[in-house]
């Protein structure tokens, strides 16, 4: 099969079927074998009746799963990849604001041109400028500084993937956002970006709020320390540990030294309990001994995981 197409949806029941012709227009002009997933995220709307009809209409292509309850894009993604049967793996959101017009170039890229994936750039947005496009601008900003890749648009939705991409990477909580990092760090690195149409939303309302900005910080800087040292939580706890462990025991030492320079010469001098550095000191090799301790303990949780030694293996002969 030449591609796969999943699409999470939420409450999208009067852009599905429209959706769905646009797909099949695509797919027939250029040939395509090809199965389009959807994924209803726990809708409260018509959405799964949409999709149900859709299936009977057309059962060797429309696949559908439902979710009890709204799990979130991550979940309806992981489900979705786990499915899919194509050579080549397209997402897209179900509002109509990802065309399917993009495809074609996008499957180009990645056989042609060697992309293990290929996300599309919302070059020119019809969001608010105030509530969306500002904020993405700076969300992505961190995100290229963190992560190490040149994408205008981490989040798009609209992205086409090797079939060997989505099945060696797992997406999970809010992680949807930086799948491009996930590849990367699964040995995927060829990663190519595509200017997409974005089209203006025809039904209903965005689903997504501000706090996704929150959230995709906060994801991303989680992430980051994963990727970095979750194999060796030492590295980083231990380390600093050591660091503050040690500065605190070099004051403790600098002010009992004050003191006993000053009985030693006569000088009188303040009791060592007195002084706030004698405290700020034992305060910072009690901090330091705690990390130090966190980072042995996280140490012998990863030694004790199952997938310790799950690792990436392109070929073997």
């Amino acid at each position: 099969m030449d591609l796969s197409i999943i699409i999470p949806l939420y409450n999208e029941a009067e852009s599905l079927t429209e959706l769905y012709e646009w797909i099949e227009k695509v797919a027939n002009e250029n040939g395509y074998s090809h199965e389009v997933i959807f994924i209803n995220d726990g809708s409260t709307d018509e959405s799964w009746n949409v999709v149900e009809r859709l299936k009977e209409e057309h059962p060797e292509v429309v696949k559908g799963i439902k979710f009890r309850r709204n799990y979130g894009k991550s979940a309806a993604l992981f489900c979705g990849f786990e499915r899919a049967n194509g050579d080549i793996v397209v997402t897209m959101d179900a509002d109509l604001q990802d065309s399917p017009e993009e495809i074609p170039e996008m499957l180009r890229m990645i056989k042609e041109e060697g992309y293990d994936l290929v996300s599309g750039w919302k070059k020119v947005r019809h969001d608010s400028k105030l509530m969306k496009n500002i904020p993405s601008k700076l969300y992505n900003a961190t995100a290229r500084k963190i992560t190490g890749i040149r994408l205008h648009d981490m989040n798009c939705g609209l992205k086409a993937y090797r079939k060997e991409v989505v099945k060696n990477i797992e997406v999970y909580g809010e992680m949807h956002r930086y799948i491009p990092y996930l590849a990367k760090e699964a040995g995927f690195g060829k990663i190519g970006e595509k200017a997409v149409h974005h089209q203006k939303r025809k039904y209903g309302v965005s689903k997504f709020g501000l706090d996704r900005f929150i959230h995709g910080y906060l994801d991303l800087i989680s992430l980051w320390f994963l990727q970095k040292f979750g194999r060796n939580p030492m590295h980083f706890f231990g380390l600093l540990g050591s660091l503050m462990f040690f500065l605190g025991l070099l004051a403790v030492m600098f002010v009992g030294g004050v003191k006993l320079h000053a009985i030693l010469t006569g000088v009188r001098a303040p009791l060592i309990t007195r002084s706030p550095y004698f405290y700020l000191s034992l305060t910072t090799m009690i901090i330091g001994t705690q990390l130090f301790l966190t980072g042995f303990i996280g140490e012998m949780i990863s030694r004790s995981n199952e997938n310790r030694n799950n690792y990436q293996i392109s070929k073997e002969i």
